[in-house]
């Protein structure tokens, strides 16, 4: 095995820790999607409208098209809607209710906490490189919204739900960009491994699911029953499976995606220079997707966000991310009631503008396409240069 310059040394301690575990995370650095790698490596010699249009139509169903198309689409689309053993839809509405009932937590956690903390880790060194939460940060973290949406959907993850769909371009989009930065002369694979690895796919489906979780937690979520939980979880990791992520680092269970964030974090560098430009890019993007454009409304409440990410990852990542020093006491008590006091409102006054359907809430946040869900991908790895997708 050769370890990427960059995690010889947290492989060192994470070895120390839990060897296997360790070396699989280091494996997984250096293996993308094998069949999603194939199929845009074969779409790559098409012009874009015909590899848009092969991919629309492969899957939405016409199979028509796989007699025009190269195999490794047809091999593709067949893996993609074989479901796997483990899955069983029903267990998945618990999570769904859950998720419902909890939508703003579940989006300040994902963004405030979540987000900020995979950042810490070489995951910044693609989104550092392609640009797009600076670029188009915002647009970047509403389809992030939607996405969440649509797959915490009764029926968003079947064949022909808005979640699949959504998933399946996600991971389309991932071997583009994996394939554009793989042969381009900026990345440093001997230093960092393969772009959008499946190690890193593996840990952020891990913090997806089991951090978003105690961060809602933290935050003042109600989870109602140990089935909820469980379910929540079911739904990422299904996610995970469409995304392409493979059984040898997608997690099983809570637990088991716990220990690949700990075991992950030890063998990841530090957090670079480029960790600390996106961790603050995400924060500041927040008040614009929430639809502040006075500067004084958004300055002050990036501070406030800021504060909260602060306190959900602890103030030596913070220090180590270069967040504004702030007091972190009693600031997550103080969101926990003011989320408690919105809800007590509604209740008492169901008209109120307070009271108004959650998911309106996550909609009006999230990015939807006229055109509906398309295909379009990447043509540059910048995103200033890319052609729009």
């Amino acid at each position: 095995m050769e370890v990427p310059s960059s995690y010889v040394d947290g492989f060192e301690k994470a070895q120390r820790s839990a060897p296997a575990m360790a070396t699989n995370y280091i494996n997984h650095t250096t293996i993308g999607d094998p069949v999603a790698d194939t199929l845009i490596q074969d779409l790559a010699q098409l012009p874009a409208a015909e590899t848009e249009h092969l991919l629309k139509q492969a899957l939405t169903g016409n199979e028509e098209v796989f007699a025009a198309a190269p195999a490794s689409l047809e091999n593709f689309v067949h893996l993609c809607v074989q479901q796997p053993p483990w899955l069983d839809f029903d267990q998945l509405l618990a999570g769904c209710r859950m998720f419902h009932r909890n939508t703003p937590l579940a989006i300040a956690a994902m963004a405030a906490g979540v987000l900020v903390e995979g950042f810490s880790t070489n995951i910044a060194q693609s989104f550092f490189l392609t640009g797009r939460m600076r670029d188009k940060g915002i647009r970047r973290l509403r389809q992030n919204n939607r996405h969440m949406l649509e797959i915490f959907m009764p029926g968003g993850l079947s064949r022909h739900g808005d979640g699949w769909a959504l998933t399946i371009r996600i991971r389309l989009v991932h071997a583009k960009i994996r394939h554009l930065l793989a042969h381009s002369a900026e990345w440093d694979a001997a230093q960092l491994g393969l772009p959008i690895s499946a190690a890193h796919l593996g840990y952020a489906i891990a913090a997806f699911s089991a951090r978003l979780l105690q961060f809602m937690k933290s935050l003042g979520a109600s989870v109602q029953s140990g089935e909820e939980q469980t379910g929540f979880m079911a739904v990422w990791r299904y996610c995970g499976h469409l995304l392409g992520i493979p059984e040898t680092i997608l997690f099983r269970d809570e637990a088991d995606a716990l220990d690949l964030l700990r075991i992950g974090r030890l063998c990841e560098p530090a957090p670079s220079l480029e960790s600390i430009a996106m961790a603050s890019s995400l924060i500041h993007s927040i008040p614009l997707v929430i639809g502040h454009k006075d500067p004084r409304k958004r300055a002050t409440m990036a501070h406030h966000v800021f504060k909260v990410s602060r306190a959900l990852i602890g103030s030596e990542l913070a220090d180590e991310l270069r967040l504004p020093p702030s007091r972190a006491w009693g600031i997550l008590w103080q969101f926990r009631f003011l989320n408690w006091l919105e809800t007590m409102v509604g209740k008492v006054n169901p008209r109120s503008t307070r009271a108004r359907s959650k998911i309106t809430m996550l909609m009006d946040f999230s990015h939807f396409e006229s055109e509906g869900i398309n295909y379009k991908l990447p043509d540059h790895y910048y995103g200033e240069q890319s052609s729009k997708w």
